[in-house]
């Protein structure tokens, strides 16, 4: 299983305050069954440069590469990115891709989208230079018009999600179905930190299996895993 989203780099951000705690993330998820880590921290470019944020990731990693066992799960560097207008124009925003890959993960702001921003991001989508994924959709999914996302999706823009859309009472039966129609496209547990908001992504995997069947996760696995080549 892939864990998309997770901030359990050390001391990067809001996630993982050191690398005890990373560690005790790691070996949480690998007992879910996780064998793919996607370690996402923020990135909020009025606040740092891509150069000293991509330094100071590589950092944390190595320190948490060092004190890891073997059985720990893989880790894929990457970057949750904050929107903001002008993006498109940002040239570094290649370096911010996930391992080698094209998928750039974007958190948008909540509430309502402008259409300058809509047409933004599908001018990022048609780009050659990167294939956009949003991050967590679940929270800024209804503020917008059912046609935004049509037109995203019909750009070819990927929509993930946290294991908690799953497990609350109030939104798990939406999370299925839109996962059924094809509207979600990845998981990620966005886990920061072992009270609450540690990754839950067992939980979500056995709802989803118990309404979809266990073949359809698998698939769904195997698509995230071929989405991760290089």
């Amino acid at each position: 299983m892939i864990d998309f989203h997770s901030h359990i780099l050390p001391a990067v951000d809001d996630g993982s305050a050191d690398i005890d705690e990373s560690l005790a993330l790691l070996e949480l998820l690998s007992g879910q069954g996780v064998d793919t880590v996607v370690a996402t921290p923020h990135f909020y470019a009025n606040h740092t440069s891509v150069e000293a944020f991509l330094t100071r990731r590589q950092d944390a990693y190595n320190q948490l590469k060092a004190a890891m066992p073997n059985s720990s799960p893989e880790i894929l560097l990457g970057a949750e990115v904050r929107y903001y207008e002008g993006i498109s124009r940002m040239r570094e925003l290649r370096s911010l891709c996930i391992g080698d890959t094209r998928l750039l993960l974007l958190e948008m702001p909540m509430g309502h989208w402008t259409e300058y921003m809509v047409r933004e991001l599908i001018d990022l989508a048609c780009s050659t230079r990167i294939r956009l994924v949003l991050a967590h959709v679940e929270r800024y999914y209804a503020a917008q018009d059912r046609s935004v996302w049509d037109r995203l999706r019909d750009s070819d823009v990927l929509l993930q999600v946290n294991a908690s859309f799953f497990l609350g009472f109030g939104t798990r039966r939406r999370a299925v179905r839109m996962l059924d129609a094809g509207e979600i496209h990845l998981i990620g547990s966005d886990c920061h930190n072992l009270t609450d908001r540690k990754p839950q992504l067992d939980k979500a995997a056995a709802y989803i299996e118990k309404r979809l069947g266990a073949a359809f996760w698998e698939q769904m696995n195997e698509h995230t895993a071929r989405l991760l080549l290089p």
